[in-house]
């Protein structure tokens, strides 16, 4: 199949790497405001470039993955499936839910997938630990633990444009925690500070949170999120249930150091960057999206997946800023 790419900065290069590697895709046509950037994918990949995306979706693409940054999302989205072109698009959908919530409106009704991308819903551990969650073998649960912590914050332009950290980072915390338990989220209590970067505060954010939220069935999730984890990009779960209970990320490359004696666990150099974390998750999330292009499966994650953590994300800003507990049904109704 032939693969459009809209947008190659940072993950929208990584992005063509992984798509120039798979069996299922024999061409590539990109695009990205920065000629320069567009011309060097082109040389790396031997993909064709195309001036702008109505021209990549001119160029007898059968799907587009959208790289480019959160305002472009909106627009372009809609334009491949006005063209009948499958897309996937990172997270998030806009830069805004209210946006979000009109993307959906406007393809709503058409037979065009789309995948948003969360790629945790990809990666091994995860992919476990739903297996057993629905399958019965922990028994009720009663807490989960979800864990987001980066090496070192982003820049400042970055902050700035985000939406904050519970939009931008928990968010990932959020969708998995759905995904994983197969539940919704009804009330969310948040807190947050600044210990760093002043840049942080000044953009009327956190640099460190924790959201206890309230499932539907009674399960409490307990998110923790920090930019600053000197040690190392840290992604974990941790599922409790009345019968047994496991956890996704603790391995050899795990960010945290024991101080028990004679325990040497873990035994390797720590994780420093998402995308070594999953490295994996994204092939495979790029996998998929090649079932969805050749309509072997439908969307792994729908816009309408991506918003229900977008909504959680709402209500966590919300909390934070009014120092209360605030129910998802608010958000949805303001």
């Amino acid at each position: 199949m032939r693969i459009g790419i809209l947008g190659l900065g940072r993950i929208g290069a990584f992005h063509a790497e992984t798509l120039s590697g798979l069996d299922a895709v024999e061409s590539l046509v990109v695009s990205d405001p920065f000629a320069d950037a567009a011309k060097a994918a082109a040389e790396r990949f031997g993909a064709q470039v195309a001036d702008s995306p109505e021209a990549v979706l001119a160029a007898g693409v059968d799907g587009v993955v959208v790289a480019a940054a959160t305002d472009a999302h909106p627009e372009l989205i809609v334009a491949c499936v006005e063209a009948g072109v499958p897309v996937f698009c990172e997270k998030p959908v806009a830069r805004t839910i209210a946006e979000g919530v009109e993307v959906l409106k406007a393809v709503a009704g058409r037979d065009v997938p789309v995948q948003i991308g969360f790629n945790r819903r990809f990666d091994a551990g995860f992919v476990a630990a739903r297996a057993a969650v629905r399958s019965g073998e922990l028994g009720t649960l009663h807490t989960v633990r979800s864990t987001t912590l980066d090496p070192a914050p982003p820049p400042a332009a970055y902050v700035a444009a985000s939406g904050g950290i519970f939009r931008d980072c928990s968010v990932h915390d959020f969708d998995i925690i759905r995904w994983v338990t197969g539940r919704e989220v009804t009330e969310v209590y948040a807190a947050g500070g600044n210990r760093g970067a002043a840049y942080i505060k000044e953009a009327d954010d956190a640099d460190t949170t924790g959201a206890v939220l309230t499932l539907d069935d009674g399960t409490l999730a307990v998110v923790s999120n920090s930019r600053h984890n000197g040690r190392g990009y840290d992604v974990r779960m941790e599922i409790h249930g009345f019968a047994d209970s496991i956890a996704v990320g603790l391995e050899d490359k795990l960010p945290l150091r024991s101080v028990e004696p004679g325990v040497t666990f873990p035994a390797g150099v720590p994780h420093d960057f998402f995308m070594d974390r999953f490295t994996d998750a994204y092939r495979a999330e790029l996998l998929a999206f090649t079932e969805v292009v050749a309509g072997s499966r439908p969307s792994p994650c729908t816009i309408e997946d991506a918003l229900e953590a977008g909504w959680i994300a709402e209500a966590c800003t919300l909390s934070l800023h009014e120092h209360r507990p605030v129910t998802l049904e608010e958000v949805r109704r303001a």
